[in-house]
């Protein structure tokens, strides 16, 4: 009896994803120490999160305040709340997919960017990388970066703010 609902769960389900499929994603969360991955195709979708994970890995504190990600937490000064809603206000360069962020081509090679750094919407900001694929994220804004919200080699998730921007 304990075998019966585990093959009907599978049969009441249309899978289009086989079990290889699936861990081979899992060895990517792996591999990359991802908390988290979500992929949607036109014929499929897999979102996967380990259980009891805590915040992702990949979430940096932004000049010493909450996560990026974190709307408004309790500032322990009046300084780092007055930074956080500077840069709030600041447009942001997103990371288009998830990946590992790389600040630079290689591991001797000079970042892409700085904090001070003008960058032209056609400015190569960073590399993501992607299924073993290395993407060239380009800023698309023209402006001064303010501040780098991810520390190099790590995880990132689509949508994810990954440089603040001064427009100019």
């Amino acid at each position: 009896m304990a075998d019966a609902p585990e093959p009907d769960a599978e049969e009441g389900r249309e899978a289009p994803v086989d079990i290889e499929t699936i861990r081979l994603l899992l060895d990517l969360m792996n591999e990359h120490g991802l908390a988290e991955l979500e992929i949607e195709r036109e014929d499929m979708a897999v979102r996967l999160r380990k259980a009891g994970a805590a915040p992702p890995p990949h979430l940096v504190p932004a000049a010493g305040a909450g996560t990026p990600q974190a709307a408004a937490p309790p500032a322990a000064g009046a300084a780092p709340a007055e930074a956080e809603s500077a840069e709030e206000e600041l447009p942001a360069i997103t990371s288009p997919m998830v990946g590992t962020f790389y600040t630079a081509s290689g591991p001797d090679a000079e970042p892409f960017v700085q904090v001070g750094d003008h960058v032209a919407e056609d400015t190569v900001v960073c590399i993501i990388e992607a299924m073993k694929v290395f993407n060239e994220i380009r800023a698309e804004t023209s402006g001064t970066i303010e501040t780098v919200l991810v520390a190099n080699a790590a995880a990132v998730e689509f949508g994810q703010p990954l440089f603040l921007v001064r427009p100019d």
